[in-house]
């Protein structure tokens, strides 16, 4: 009993150290093992990346490469839906800004495997926008290289737009990656430019002999109502932010021409918003007229009625649309 009493500690030590030894075996090969699996996805990446500047993937190149660890570098995803069936001409417009910002990070000189920019379409992931709980598109979103993405690494395409040098911005914000954005150059806009004015000059030529035109005073508040109307109704928004026309609802058909945010807006919404500041204007304006014409009392009476009901009613109809998109308000008239 002595012995074995004296034996025990010495093959206690012993299992110890073995055990000890396993164990570091084996954490060093797994170490081993994730090195190789994260050297074989870098390396994976950059292949994509050097065929095109946005590596398109479906629901398992998803999984492996953004989210299954190890992965030493983000990704940048837009999930969208660009098949013509679906009908989201926001998509494809917000495709052309998210190819211009990878082209431009992919070309430049900065270019390295700490960043890539992926698509994620609806038809070959529809697994993937499940899996996020994702029932709009497109959606922006950056998965960093350590941890789960945050609220902040959600772009606002609400509030903020899709264009090319805001993406940059919060890409910057997210990741520390400057990107300088590089556009192909557009001639559209010089050669509109070139054509307005040559039909200017041309027109300004043919009736160089009688240009009392120019000094007419109707014709040129026609021009800054037209300015005005434009303006106010939200066209260079659209300019700017690049809306869709309107919204059809998937689920039953039903199309919206009004955007229940008041952050947004639709095409068609601004054409609706021109044609109602259109009509109250010409119900001004009759009002004016119906004040200031020395006619007959009756004609005046009736340019008077006719004014006062475009301008109540239109207001009225305005007014509603006002109450829809901003919540809470309480004022209406007429048309609720």
């Amino acid at each position: 009993m002595a012995v074995a009493f004296k034996g025990f500690p010495f093959n206690l030590l012993f299992t110890s150290i073995l055990l000890i030894l396993l164990l570091c075996l084996q954490s060093g090969g797994g170490q081993k093992k994730k090195e190789n699996m994260l050297a074989e996805k870098v390396e994976q990446m950059m292949e994509w990346s050097s065929r095109r500047s946005v590596i398109r993937m479906n629901g398992d190149k998803f999984r492996r490469f953004v989210k299954a660890p190890p992965r030493n570098y983000s990704v940048i995803v837009m999930f969208t839906a660009l098949q013509p069936q679906r009908q989201c001409s926001v998509c494809r417009q917000a495709n052309e800004e998210y190819q211009v910002l990878a082209n431009s990070w992919r070309y430049s000189s900065a270019f390295s495997n700490k960043l890539f920019f992926t698509v994620v379409d609806y038809d070959e992931g529809a697994d993937v926008f499940q899996q996020l709980n994702m029932n709009s598109a497109p959606t922006f979103m950056h998965f960093p290289a350590k941890g789960k993405p945050k609220r902040a690494d959600t772009f606002d395409l609400q509030r903020i737009g899709f264009a090319s040098e805001q993406l940059a911005k919060w890409i910057a914000d997210r990741t520390d990656v400057q990107i300088r954005v590089f556009r192909p150059p557009n001639y559209s806009g010089t050669i509109a430019l070139a054509l307005l004015v040559s039909l200017v000059g041309g027109l300004l030529y043919l009736r160089r002999n009688n240009l009392e035109f120019i000094y007419n005073k109707t014709g040129w508040a026609m021009v800054a109502l037209c300015v005005v109307f434009a303006m106010t109704s939200g066209q260079m928004w659209n300019h700017i932010r690049g809306p869709p026309y309107a919204h059809k609802n998937p689920q039953n058909g039903q199309v919206s021409y009004i955007h229940g945010s008041s952050q947004a807006q639709f095409v068609a919404e601004s054409h609706i918003i021109l044609l109602l500041n259109a009509a109250i204007t010409m119900g001004m304006v009759l009002l004016n007229e119906a004040a200031t014409s020395k006619g007959d009392v009756g004609k005046r009476r009736i340019i008077c009625l006719v004014g006062l009901g475009l301008v109540v009613f239109f207001f009225s109809f305005l007014l509603s649309i006002f109450r829809s998109k901003y919540h809470g308000y309480p004022y209406s008239f007429l048309i609720k």
